[in-house]
């Protein structure tokens, strides 16, 4: 926190924090895989399963409260549900079958509504977060044993995932606006034809979209030629660059030769981001139309998610952080960072179901903030930090904020604002390193 602030400290929020994750934290058996699981519900009521990305916050949230067995659970839980061909699904249903919410229904194959009392996987994918999950775990326990357990099982998650990349040029293809992890970016609206305040029309496309990825039974190369939504997120492929390079550095540290594979791809990726996905006149990057390689040009904040992750040539990280974050007000509002730019024709801080269409999601700042304090920018990185603080002492642990009131919409009790300790806990130790 900034000198001489006078909000919550940090021993209050962890013991908020502490709360919300036990709580919320579920434990179990599976017979059919012969293992005791654990997992953190997002939202009691509105989330509750184990999600793949979410699991990836509790870690880190998990490790910043000293709960290193926890932490480690929740990951091997996670990689427990891995199909053998590596693949691993956004949801995760240990025990209930049918999904909580209409809209996740067409995101499992048919044949995973009739797996009653058995544990099985949505159908899509969410940012691959896993690498830095499990980096995050071996640098704060030193338990390298657990890394050895788990670095096979993450390989091949990796090795799977190239049966999205549709065209060969290293990155990867989302087939949702749900496996982005931001639900209804409006990037995606002109991929489906629509333009404007979000409504019943979008949510008709949207859903059109998962039920013809449920008649193709999410065979990927059907999906691929059927051009049906097929995208190049920039924030996802920025997360899958990022890991595929800390996956490397885990096999190094293992003397696991696999790390050249794991580098180059990653180097042939981050090729293919800057000259597909980098636009020149704008300094930002943009999400992709994969059909036709057409830039979507909508300002979210993962334009900033290349800068935060990847190793960037430095001209090109100046070029979007001077644009769009010291020297520009897209993003510019008393609560930041809002999910789309305030000028943008679908920018609305209402609490509706069309979420990350305007207010603030606390994982942006978390993104963000890690670059900041990387380059020394604690002033910058600071503010960020204020903010979400700032929005707990105001309307508590909640799902997204209105970026003008600060005012709390979604999930109450909503873990995520949780990784606020590892903002703190990231600038700590770079004051010390210092």
């Amino acid at each position: 926190m900034a000198p001489g602030s006078t909000m919550i400290n940090k021993e209050e929020i962890e013991k908020q924090v502490k709360s919300i994750m036990f709580d919320d934290m579920i434990s179990g058996h599976s017979k059919r895989l012969g293992i005791d699981y654990c997992y953190t519900k997002p939202a009691r009521e509105k989330y509750p399963f184990q999600y793949f990305w979410d699991t990836c916050f509790h870690i880190h949230i998990l490790l910043r409260i000293g709960e290193f067995h926890h932490a480690k659970h929740h990951f091997a839980s996670l990689m427990a549900a891995q199909h053998d061909d590596g693949f691993i699904g956004n949801i995760i249903y240990w025990k209930r079958t049918m999904p909580a919410r209409l809209a996740d229904f067409f995101q499992m194959k048919a044949a995973s509504i009739f797996s009653f009392n058995s544990p099985h996987m949505s159908s899509i994918l969410q940012p691959p977060m896993l690498s830095e999950t499990l980096q995050f775990i071996y640098e704060t326990t030193g338990d390298k044993d657990f890394l050895i357990q788990q670095i096979q099982k993450l390989k091949k998650y990796y090795l799977w995932l190239e049966h999205r990349d549709f065209d060969g040029d290293g990155l990867l293809s989302i087939i949702t606006s749900f496996e982005s992890g931001m639900d209804w970016k409006p990037a995606y609206d002109p991929v489906v034809g629509f333009s404007g305040k979000a409504n019943k029309k979008l949510f008709r496309k949207m859903m059109m979209v998962d039920f013809k990825n449920f008649l193709r039974n999410y065979n990927n190369q059907k999906i691929a030629r059927s051009g049906n939504f097929n995208v190049k997120d920039a924030g996802f492929n920025a997360i899958y660059i990022n890991n595929l390079y800390i996956l490397a550095e885990l096999c190094d540290e293992l003397a696991d030769e696999d790390a050249a594979i794991f580098r180059k791809r990653a180097d042939k990726a981050l090729d293919s981001l800057i000259k597909i996905s980098f636009d020149d006149e704008d300094d930002a990057f943009y999400d992709v139309n994969t059909v036709d390689n057409i830039k979507l040009k909508k300002l979210t904040p993962t334009i900033f998610y290349p800068v935060a992750m990847t190793p960037l040539p430095e001209k090109i990280r100046q070029r979007v952080m001077q644009r769009y974050f010291y020297n520009n007000d897209d993003f510019e509002t008393p609560f930041p960072m809002p999910s789309v730019s305030k000028h943008d024709v679908s920018f609305s801080v209402d609490e509706t179901l069309f979420l990350w269409r305007g207010p603030v999601w606390i994982a942006n700042n978390w993104f963000i903030h890690k670059y900041l304090v990387k380059k020394g920018e604690l002033h910058h990185a600071s503010k960020l930090i204020e903010c979400v603080l700032k929005l707990i002492e105001k309307s508590g642990f909640r799902e997204y904020y209105n970026p003008f009131t600060g005012e709390g919409y979604g999930a109450k009790n909503f873990t995520w604002a949780g990784l606020v300790l590892d903002m703190i806990g990231n600038e700590e130790n770079a004051k010390i390193s210092n």
